[in-house]
C-alpha cells in the first residue's frame, strides 16, 4: 500500500475517533502516537487546550529498545503513575486512528495496570 494512501487512511479513521473522544479536566483524553522508532503518549484536557502529562520512549537509555511492545507497557504503567499522582484517576484513551493492537494495546494496559481507569 503506498504510504500516502496509508497516512490518509489513518487521519481518516483519527477524525472519526477524534469527533467522539472529547477530554475534560475531570477526565482527560490518553493520546497516544507511534512511530516506527518510537511512542508517545499524552494526557490532554480538551476543555483548557493543555497538556497535563506527556512521557515517550526518547527519555530511555541509549541500548534500549524503544519501539517494542515491552517499552510500549513500561510507558503506560509511567503514565499512569504520573496520573495518578497529579490526582486523575479516570481517562478516556484515544489510539489516534492506530489499531488497538501491539504497542498501543500494551500501553491501555500498562496504564490500567498503573490504577487508571477507562
Amino acid at each position: 500500500m503506498n504510504t500516502g494512501q496509508t497516512r490518509l487512511a489513518r487521519e481518516r479513521r483519527q477524525a472519526r475517533v477524534r469527533k467522539q473522544v472529547r477530554g475534560s479536566d475531570i477526565r482527560p483524553r490518553l493520546s497516544v502516537y507511534r512511530s516506527n522508532r518510537h511512542t508517545y503518549v499524552q494526557v490532554i484536557s480538551d476543555e483548557s487546550g493543555r497538556t497535563l502529562a506527556a512521557v515517550s520512549t526518547l527519555k530511555y537509555e541509549s541500548g534500549t529498545p524503544t519501539g517494542n511492545r515491552a517499552a510500549a507497557r513500561r510507558l503506560g504503567e509511567i503514565v499512569g503513575r504520573l496520573c495518578l499522582d497529579r490526582k486523575i484517576d479516570q481517562v478516556i484513551f484515544d489510539r489516534n486512528g492506530f489499531l488497538y493492537h501491539g504497542r498501543i494495546k500494551e500501553v491501555a494496559e500498562g496504564a490500567r495496570a498503573a490504577g487508571l481507569k477507562f
